[in-house]
Formats: C-alpha cells, sequence, structure tokens
C-alpha cells in the first residue's frame, strides 16, 4: 500500500478552533467526523506550502502565524499509512465568512470551544493528538494503528530537541 503524506491544522481564536464537519464527499475516510483543515501534499511541496495551500483552500484564509507541534503516523489495515504534520495556528489574513463556512468543498467549518471538541464525532487517535496540544509544548510524534475505525494502538514520543 501507499503512503500518504499530509497536513492538519487546528486554527485558534477565542479559545475555540475551527473545525472542519466531513459531510460533503462521497467515499470520504474521513466521513461524518469532525477533524482540523488540510490535506495532502502536491507533488514537490514542504509541509508549510502544503499547510498554506490547503488552509487557503477549504477557508480561504492566509495564515500568518502558525506553528509545527508534531508528526502522527497512522496505520490502519483498510487504507495503508499516513504519515501526517500537524500544526496550529493563531493568526491570519483575511474573513471567514458565513458563506465562505458553507461553500467548503470538504464539509462544514464551524468554530468550536475548545472546551467542547472532545463532544464531537472524532477519531479516537484524534482525540488523544488534541490533548496533547492542549497540555504539551513540546514536539510530539505519534503512532495511531487502526483496524478498520477501532484504535488498536497508540505510543507517543517527545523527541530530545
Amino acid at each position: 500500500m501507499k503512503h500518504v503524506m499530509t497536513t492538519l491544522c487546528y486554527i485558534e481564536k477565542d479559545d475555540s478552533y475551527l473545525m472542519l464537519h466531513r459531510i460533503k464527499k462521497e467515499n470520504d475516510l474521513n466521513k461524518d467526523k469532525w477533524i482540523g483543515v488540510g490535506g495532502k501534499f502536491e507533488e514537490g511541496e514542504t509541509p508549510e506550502e502544503c499547510l498554506l495551500r490547503e488552509v487557503k483552500e477549504e477557508t480561504g484564509l492566509t495564515l500568518s502565524s502558525y506553528r509545527l507541534r508534531g508528526v502522527i503516523t497512522f496505520i490502519s489495515d483498510e487504507w495503508g499509512s499516513e504519515y501526517m504534520f500537524l500544526y496550529t495556528a493563531d493568526e491570519y489574513e483575511g474573513e471567514l465568512s458565513k458563506e465562505r463556512m458553507d461553500a467548503c468543498a470538504e464539509g462544514e467549518l464551524l468554530w468550536v470551544p475548545k472546551s467542547e471538541i472532545e463532544n464531537l464525532h472524532l477519531w479516537e487517535g484524534d482525540k488523544i493528538f488534541l490533548r496533547l496540544l492542549q497540555t504539551e509544548e513540546r514536539f510530539f510524534s505519534l503512532k495511531l494503528r487502526y483496524e478498520g475505525e477501532n484504535l488498536v494502538e497508540s505510543k507517543c514520543e517527545f523527541p530530545v530537541n
């Protein structure tokens, strides 16, 4: 199976994250789940170039302050391996209008208070790295292994800087 490389970003505003409810695409691995914004690398892109392009495509926003927080390795018996560069962002240019939030081709965008995120329909592994984003300032590497939609292994490391 092929390895996929992606970015995912949690944009912060007023103690909320911009979340994407994946309900619009057919055959979507993340169907009905809530995730941040991001997507797959294009040929020759750096993680930062992918991040900026994907955020612009999905939200219309241009990030001006963002930080790489971790690398997530997903392993699945159904969809192969994915290496995801996980970012948070706290400054951007542009406005996220109601029309833009409804027009996203991937699903519906919504600002969700951080305290309510775990009440959403999330992947179990996403709950782990979302907690790490709230409690850890250090860069982390997280391995998540799934069988179907069931998380069967998680391993987190904090590489020495």
